[in-house]
């Protein structure tokens, strides 16, 4: 971005962090309202690897929304998005959680205590995938009652069996019995992988299942009402929930998926009805990815406009006058 060096850097030039964001080094403190790390392990994957990267691919396809002006502009909208968070520096890249091949306890251990940190200064987390077993060690480190929206086109409710239990097939079985989760809302399950049994333990623990018919038959303010008028909200979400002609790099891409817009529409809904406390993005894999990343563009996308009106919601705004968005 321009300014007083005089530099141009192009989204090509230099070392990416998410928005050109301050690198925020281990140890080191740090000021402010969202904060973004990674989450890069994939050996929760059954099939394919590769989402290990995504990270590094969401960082560096989010340098093509930064430039000379801070913020970006919606023509649709005819209005200017991210601008005060961008130029006063309140968006901080924390880079990615110690990963430790193998040991995936102590990876998830590191995952959740880096979560605990940015939560203990009142930042709201935005986590890069990595598969989605990462959300489990994210959303463990939280305290305060929350409702979860998890859109998907997976239950990812798999049971305990053959001794695997922290699979991507199995974060939300361990997420919706966290003492701290009050209700979890699954939003676009179409997959003909989901098994009986998932949905049979999934709709007994009372979880609600927002299944693709179902979505096209409420709509996306509808589905955002599924969590109370102001509450403490975290969203997760696979990019498997759109459409497999929109996500060539996923590994999980299922056929009759969400549109963007209408992903676009319920995230949207979602920052004006909910107090939005945490969000990742998941399952994005460079490896699988055409050569202009578009899956990891999209998903760069898709964080950035969320992010956009999430601090340009009224819930928003009244937290920043409190000067603190999650405790």
């Amino acid at each position: 971005m321009s300014g007083e060096s005089g530099r141009v850097n192009l989204p090509f030039v230099g070392i990416p962090s998410f928005l050109r964001s301050k690198v925020i080094n281990p140890g080191e403190d740090f000021n402010a309202e969202i904060a973004v790390f990674g989450a890069p392990t994939d050996e929760g994957s059954p099939f394919m690897p590769g989402s290990r990267f995504g990270p590094r691919a969401l960082r560096e396809h989010s340098l093509r929304f930064v430039s000379s002006e801070p913020g970006y502009f919606d023509p649709n909208r005819n209005r200017s998005y991210l601008k005060r968070e961008m130029r006063d520096g309140l968006i901080a890249d924390l880079g990615d959680a110690d990963i430790v091949n193998t040991n995936i306890i102590s990876s998830f251990d590191n995952i959740t205590a880096l979560t605990a940190r940015v939560l203990a200064k009142g930042a709201v987390p935005i986590v890069l995938g990595g598969d989605h077993a990462i959300s489990y060690p994210v959303v463990r480190a939280y305290e305060r009652p929350l409702y979860v929206m998890h859109f998907d086109a997976h239950l990812d409710y798999m049971p305990f069996v053959h001794g695997t239990s922290m699979t991507n097939q199995h974060a939300f079985r361990h997420i919706a019995h966290l003492r701290q989760v009050k209700c979890l809302v699954q939003v676009g399950i179409r997959s003909l992988r989901n098994t009986e049994e998932m949905w049979r333990d999934t709709t007994e623990d009372g979880n609600q299942v927002v299944t693709m018919a179902k979505f096209r038959q409420i709509g996306p303010e509808a589905v955002a009402r599924s969590i109370p008028r102001g509450a403490d909200c975290y969203v997760s979400l696979d990019v498997d929930v759109l459409d497999l002609s929109l996500v060539p790099g996923c590994v999980s891409a299922e056929p009759d998926g969400l549109t963007y817009s209408e992903l676009r529409e319920t995230l949207i809904a979602l920052t004006e009805q909910a107090r939005i406390v945490g969000f990742d993005l998941v399952e994005v894999n460079p490896m699988l990815d055409v050569g202009t990343g578009i899956t990891a563009y999209l998903g760069a996308h898709t964080i950035i406009e969320f992010l956009g009106h999430l601090c340009d919601s009224d819930i928003w705004h009244s937290d920043s006058l409190k000067g603190n968005h999650v405790s």
